[in-house]
């Protein structure tokens, strides 16, 4: 029995892109399912959701616009051209225009506010709601919701996004459901809003020097947020010598590998068919290890509470990411494009 947590959460996260994570959720979604599971699904990444393609999902039966990013937008009338704007704006989201003036462009205006400021006419810019993307929801065919979002290009604000299609499943779920989230590939904000508040990180990687080395940035993630992982060693056989530095790694940090799954063409062709591939190829090596992945993360999710009394990191490790500036380069006066 999971005892205390009535809905539980656990978010596939890997670093880096195109190592399974959407396989690997879409299996422990579909076996927990099949052993009676109450499951919402959820692809978190708002700029390139593709679960459900991975589950076969063609139509949606509900839509819901998402609005939460400002445009600034320069008043043709009111403008003096003095040039401020343009000079100030860090994101180069400003332009001139042929009669002399200048107008934002809005795939690149963040709606920072910085051109109001230094704007000396008042009124002169104002901001306006942009609409940022859409949640989608639909009912697989495999007897679960997922729940999937669509950033527009250019706009914002993707861990607000995420943080959105969380509270929706919340909202959806009833007692002991399990919430499995499909991260996003990075350590941006889609991927720390994905992770904030989930119960048990499943991490993905491959063999490879950029897995291994993002990995070992998004595990420093769950470390801040005092998050249990286990470890899913995708293609493990592509590169030995890497496997054996994933393994020690996990070894030193206390992470359990619940799964070694070969490289199998099997899980391209079943991707091209949009079908799972522990549907479309049940008896395939990489159907075999992806679903032995999925019943370690039920015996997990069935003894919860003791499972995570002895796997939880016992301080948090603080996480202090690196801001870059934007850099702004001037030349004669004006700044360089």
């Amino acid at each position: 029995m999971r005892g205390w947590c009535e809905v539980l959460e656990l978010a596939i996260a890997s670093g880096k892109g195109g190592v399974g994570k959407s396989t690997v959720a879409s299996t422990i979604a579909l076996v927990l399912k099949d052993k009676g599971e109450k499951i919402i699904a959820i692809d978190a990444d708002a700029d390139a959701p593709n679960l459900h393609l991975v589950l076969g999902v063609d139509k949606w039966s509900e839509r819901k616009s998402y609005s939460d990013s400002k445009v600034a937008e320069i008043d043709p009338e009111k403008c003096i051209r003095c040039g401020e704007c343009f000079k100030a704006c860090p994101y180069s989201a400003i332009e001139r225009t042929p009669d002399g003036g200048y107008r934002v462009i809005p795939l690149l205006c963040e709606g920072c506010l910085t051109c109001t400021l230094v704007c000396p006419v008042k009124g002169a810019i104002k901001r306006f709601t942009a609409e940022s993307g859409e949640i989608r929801i639909a009912e697989t065919e495999y007897g679960f919701p997922l729940i999937s979002a669509r950033l527009k290009p250019g706009r914002p604000n993707t861990g607000k996004l995420v943080t959105e299609q969380k509270e929706m499943a919340k909202g959806m779920a009833s007692e002991d459901t399990v919430i499995v989230t499909d991260s996003a590939a990075g350590i941006g904000c889609q991927v720390i809003a994905s992770l904030a508040g989930a119960n048990l990180a499943v991490l993905v990687a491959e063999p490879t020097p950029a897995s291994f080395s993002d990995l070992k940035r998004v595990h420093t993630l769950t470390r801040h947020f005092m998050q249990p992982s286990v470890l899913v060693i995708n293609k493990f056989d592509l590169y030995p010598s890497y496997l054996e530095k994933i393994e020690e790694y996990a070894e030193e940090h206390g992470v359990e590998i619940i799964g070694r799954i070969p490289y199998d063409e099997t899980v391209p062709k079943s991707m091209a068919l949009m079908r799972p591939v522990i549907k479309e190829f049940p008896d395939s090596p990489a159907s075999n290890a992806l679903i032995e992945v999925a019943e370690r993360v039920h015996e997990i999710v069935k003894d919860w509470k003791n499972w995570f009394a002895k796997h939880r990191p016992r301080k948090p490790e603080p996480y202090k990411p690196i801001i870059i500036k934007p850099n702004k380069i001037e030349k004669g006066g004006e700044r360089e494009r």
